[in-house]
């Protein structure tokens, strides 16, 4: 079978099968269409031709056309799905891509909210209103205990320990980690949980949906969002930037690297050492800023 005619199996396979966006399918096709040219030119135009040095050739011809490695990633994860499907259908025997080398892509840096940013967006909400509270509340404790999305949505009220100043998340793996919380975020679930009081019938979610049940990861997407417009903060804000600007924070003040990896719950601290990057552009943009001779 010719590489033109497997492309268009595989594309009817993500539209039909699959149900991916006609947005997602165009993007698929536009990286296996480079692909069935050059290996057309290569005089490689039937599948069964495939092997890892004509991928390994493909990859330098994109790399020396200009494409960089993020882009290059996602031409490789293409074609390598298209083999995959093709060996499942019986058009290939083995995955020729399975060895190829993937491009290493630089992780992006965090975008981490100023402290001044920070406090405008955990002031945002009305307090004076149920949802309001609600708001409030959740906006403290995810700075506060730099918590995932996923991990604060799911809490349930036996998941907070006032008292002792602390919850206890589940993160990935279904790990568990004893976080510590901020005075500011006790005093307002405290706040906010007096005013869930009068509401026995609410369950044990600690953060509601005004339907009942759990609030979802889109909801506090557009309380972020809603919140952050009515701050006027310049910047696009979304939730991760809570989390990420709780570990820049604690960085900036002195905190140990573990001790922030042991608080986000990365496994590995490598996750974790992004974040000083951030705090070292930080103190460079300072020194520029302040220095007489920066």
């Amino acid at each position: 079978m010719r590489w033109d005619a497997l492309t268009d199996l595989y594309l009817d396979h993500l539209r039909v099968e699959r149900a991916l966006s006609r947005h997602t399918v165009a993007a698929y096709a536009r990286d296996l269409t480079k692909w069935c040219s050059f290996a057309a030119e290569q005089g490689r135009d039937e599948a069964e031709q495939g092997d890892l040095k004509l991928v390994a050739e493909w990859q330098r011809a994109l790399h020396l056309g200009g494409l960089g490695p993020r882009s290059s990633a996602r031409h490789l994860s293409a074609l390598r799905g298209m083999a995959r499907f093709a060996i499942r259908e019986g058009v290939l025997q083995h995955d020729f891509t399975a060895l190829a080398t993937r491009p290493k892509v630089p992780r992006p840096l965090p975008h981490p909210l100023t402290e001044s940013e920070t406090l405008e967006l955990l002031d945002a909400p009305d307090g004076s209103t149920p949802s309001g509270l609600r708001d409030r509340a959740m906006l403290a404790l995810a700075y506060a205990a730099g918590l995932r999305v996923s991990e604060l949505v799911s809490l349930r009220l036996g998941d907070l320990d006032l008292q002792r100043g602390v919850v206890s998340a589940l993160g990935k793996g279904n790990k568990r980690r004893l976080v510590p919380i901020a005075d500011l975020a006790l005093q307002r679930l405290a706040e906010y949980l007096a005013a869930r009081k009068a509401r026995p019938r609410d369950g044990d979610w600690v953060f509601m949906s005004p339907r009942g049940g759990a609030l979802t990861r889109q909801a506090f997407w557009k309380i972020v969002r809603r919140h952050a417009l009515s701050a006027g903060l310049s910047q696009r804000v979304h939730p991760h930037q809570l989390r990420h600007s709780f570990a820049t924070h604690l960085l900036r003040g002195g905190a140990d690297l573990r001790s922030v990896q042991t608080l986000l719950g990365h496994a590995d601290v490598s996750t974790t050492e992004i974040y000083t990057q951030v705090t070292r552009d930080h103190v460079r943009e300072a020194h520029r800023r302040s220095h007489p001779r920066g």
